[in-house]
């Protein structure tokens, strides 16, 4: 009979953190892609090793929010095809007013694109001192010109999510360069994931609530999940936020893993 599992090592449950604060963030994004940048459609592409192209990298489309269809759940796109994957390719923010009719682009993807009645598409890859985490995608159903203001805004989003994966990746045990905020020459600048900073106190409910965020659950699923109205979830995630001094979800993920609260 083989012997009963033990307690998960240190590196297994840093691992499991880092991928689980990933899908937090990477799902957060795409919403608010949505929420926050008029978008209809936002989306994630992540790096996988198995996907290759032209550019010998690829990623999958992982995170969604506003799509119709389901065409573009989970599409590979290697580097260098479509959008998307040219801002891989390019390491550089890309853009069309009409993907459709677009010149300076592959279109292996117009059947899924066109199943989403999609047109004007903005691609921003998240870049970390040379290494991509992904890239993120708005779209909208209408032929319209990308202005400064709404790059800017996806700009900023995709760097807030950046910072955050950087910080997940240094949980994992990466070099101490990965750490988006460094405070000094050396790796000490950085916590040690066995040593979590003392967590301030949250109301129980507090505590349910922002676990089921943290895993990239909305304020209606985590309402239903929990017999709450949506309001009173909000309100909930309001005070945590303050509580842990953040400004939004990606960043009260991070807060709350660091501080040992979500362990």
């Amino acid at each position: 009979m083989p012997a009963p599992d033990g307690p998960a090592a240190p590196d297994d449950l840093a691992t499991r953190a880092a991928a689980l604060v990933r899908d937090a963030v990477l799902g957060d994004l795409a919403r608010r892609v949505v929420a926050d940048c008029g978008a209809d459609v936002g989306l994630v592409g992540v790096p996988d090793p198995e996907v290759t192209g032209p550019a010998a990298e690829g990623m999958v489309l992982r995170h969604w929010a506003g799509t119709r269809a389901e065409l573009l759940h989970g599409l590979a796109v290697p580097a260098g095809t479509g959008l998307g994957g040219r801002a891989l390719a390019e390491r550089a923010p890309n853009w069309v007013p009409d993907y459709r009719a677009a010149t300076t682009i592959s279109h292996h993807y117009d059947a899924a694109v066109t199943a989403e009645d999609l047109y004007a598409m903005l691609t921003v890859p998240l870049l970390h001192h040379g290494a991509v985490h992904g890239v993120v995608y708005a779209s909208l159903r209408a032929v319209v010109p990308f202005g400064d203001v709404r790059i800017g805004a996806v700009t900023r989003l995709a760097e807030a999510a950046t910072r955050a994966l950087a910080g997940a990746a240094a949980w994992c045990g990466a070099p101490a360069a990965a750490d988006p905020a460094p405070r000094g020459p050396g790796p000490s600048a950085r916590p040690a994931p066995s040593a979590p900073r003392p967590a301030p106190p949250l109301t129980r409910r507090e505590h349910e609530v922002l676990r089921w965020a943290a895993t990239g659950r909305t304020n209606p699923e985590i309402a239903a999940q929990l017999g709450l109205t949506c309001n009173t979830v909000t309100g909930y995630l309001k005070s945590a936020m303050h509580k842990l001094g953040v400004r939004n979800r990606t960043e009260l993920a991070l807060a709350a893993r660091g501080s040992g609260l979500l362990d």
